[in-house]
């Protein structure tokens, strides 16, 4: 039973938000003829920017509600998750903006389902962010990943597209398991799923807790596509419709760090000394087979997924660093920098991606690149500038994120972890300079079709990667704020 003053909805506002442009979708798109549709995704894009705003304007005040009588609130608006939503809501408006580039494909007529989807998914990534109980965190979790389960089936005619969302559909549905069991334990070992009621209730020799953790474990490094959970990552990627490839490779693995931050590293800090070996080792083989087997890939977009997986790595370092109570803050606004820096970064190649990909779904090698600086040297510059802050040089978002990382993992007595992001660092450089050195070094048709949408997108990213890294302190400041919160609001209650 909930006591009615503990219910304020003004709190979770930018939730409600997206969640409601997305019924509201739904109902236009009964009634809209079929030359309108296109204005579907305008009114998605609105409601976004809209939850942007109210989300923005609560910065610096926290919040909590949805508490039931005598216990914990459920639900926390702190900096720590205004600060992911604005990531969220970033990628949903990047999403939405190159999507109707996509959807006017005469054979991928995207209608009010496919941004109903899109903002149901992100309405479960904003619940990880704010979620201070495990209960919630799962529920979350799952209104994030159905939506995209559907999402990937939405290239009707190509088999490959049909085939990954049913691969994602059954890994995803076998790592919830390992969620759900995960979290019984906890209650076990608790008596509780608030987590500051777990935090005061677990301990080191807690053997349910610390079996607990690690289904936990196993079910975010699913959700974040960490070795060795990842083998999921490449078929979907490459199988799913290309906007919606891009908006995973960002939104799903963020919102995955949103709660394993919160649970691990706020909830349960007295099993660090086991979760913390587990995570170092996940980190660095993550970040070597990333890197390692991203070289092989002829294919763009599973060059891409592998990158993703490596990326994931990194933040792991982070989250790893945080783990040491003189560090953590440090760790968690290394974290949240770096994917607000993977935000830009990741979604500007994809639209790269989208450009040069063709109507019938061909253009996805490697060899289409070729000549692409030719004929549309803008573009062949922009794609070059995201790889290169991919890789991590300067001056780019990529750049500062993994000094940040680094420095991070160095303080907190991580250093072979840190060896090991800059080796696999310089081993990236290679795959991701090929379709620039194939755009700009080899003759070739290099075709490509840009419509304003995703040329507005193209400037939105590399604008904000340069802003990240010529002027990093500001949002990296921003980030401490957030790590600061985060731990406030969950130790507290």
């Amino acid at each position: 039973m909930f006591s009615e003053p503990s219910i304020n909805l003004l709190v979770v506002l930018p939730v409600v938000i997206v969640a409601t442009t997305g019924i509201l979708l739904m109902v236009i798109d009964l009634f809209i003829s079929e030359e309108r549709r296109p204005w579907l995704g305008w009114i998605a894009l609105g409601g976004l920017a809209a939850a942007l705003v109210q989300s923005l304007g609560l910065w610096g005040n926290s919040y909590a509600t949805f508490t039931p009588t005598g216990g914990h609130p459920m639900l926390v608006a702190d900096n720590f998750s205004h600060f992911l939503n604005a990531i969220f809501l970033v990628t949903g408006i990047l999403t939405v903006l190159f999507s109707t580039h996509y959807t006017n494909r005469d054979d991928m007529a995207f209608g009010g389902e496919y941004y109903m989807l899109l903002l149901f998914s992100i309405s479960g990534m904003m619940l990880m962010g704010m979620a201070n109980d495990l209960i919630l965190v799962f529920l979350a979790i799952e209104l994030l990943s159905i939506p995209l389960y559907i999402l990937c089936a939405f290239n009707q005619p190509r088999a490959e597209s049909e085939e990954s969302a049913m691969k994602y559909f059954l890994l995803g549905a076998f790592s919830s398991g390992f969620l759900v069991f995960g979290i019984a334990l906890l209650y076990g070992a608790t008596g509780a799923t608030a987590l500051p009621d777990v935090l005061a209730n677990i301990g080191p020799d807690n053997i349910l807790g610390l079996i607990g953790g690690a289904l936990l474990l196993v079910g975010f490094a699913f959700k974040v596509a960490a070795v060795p959970f990842h083998s999921w990552t490449p078929d979907v990627y490459e199988g799913a419709p290309t906007t919606v490839t891009a908006f995973m490779s960002v939104g799903a693995k963020v919102g995955g760090f949103a709660a394993l931050m919160r649970v691990f590293i706020y909830a349960l800090p007295e099993l660090a000394d086991t979760w913390v070996t587990a995570l170092t080792l996940i980190a660095a083989l993550t970040m070597i087979l990333g890197n390692v087997v991203a070289i092989s890939q002829q294919n763009i977009k599973r060059m891409l997924a592998y990158s993703s997986i490596a990326h994931a790595g990194y933040i792991m370092m982070a989250v790893a660093a945080a783990s040491d109570p003189q560090v953590a803050d440090k760790g968690v606004s290394a974290a949240l920098f770096y994917m607000l820096a993977y935000v830009f970064s990741n979604l500007g190649a994809f639209a790269v991606v989208l450009a040069v990909e063709r109507q019938d779904g061909s253009g996805l090698n490697l060899d289409d690149y070729k000549g692409l600086a030719r004929r549309h040297p803008l573009l062949a510059l922009a794609l070059a500038y995201f790889m290169l802050s991919l890789t991590g040089i300067p001056p780019s978002g990529g750049f500062t994120g993994k000094f940040f990382v680094f420095e991070a993992a160095i303080e907190s007595g991580l250093t072979w972890l840190a060896v090991v992001g800059v080796v696999t660092s310089v081993i990236s450089a290679y795959f991701y300079l090929r379709p620039v050195f194939l755009s700009f070094m080899v003759d070739g048709e290099g075709r490509a079709l840009v419509r304003p949408a995703l040329a507005f997108t193209v400037v939105v990213a590399i604008v904000g990667t340069i802003l990240l890294g010529l002027a990093p302190d500001f949002w990296y400041g921003l980030a401490q704020q957030a790590a600061l919160a985060g731990g406030q609001i969950v130790a507290g209650g």
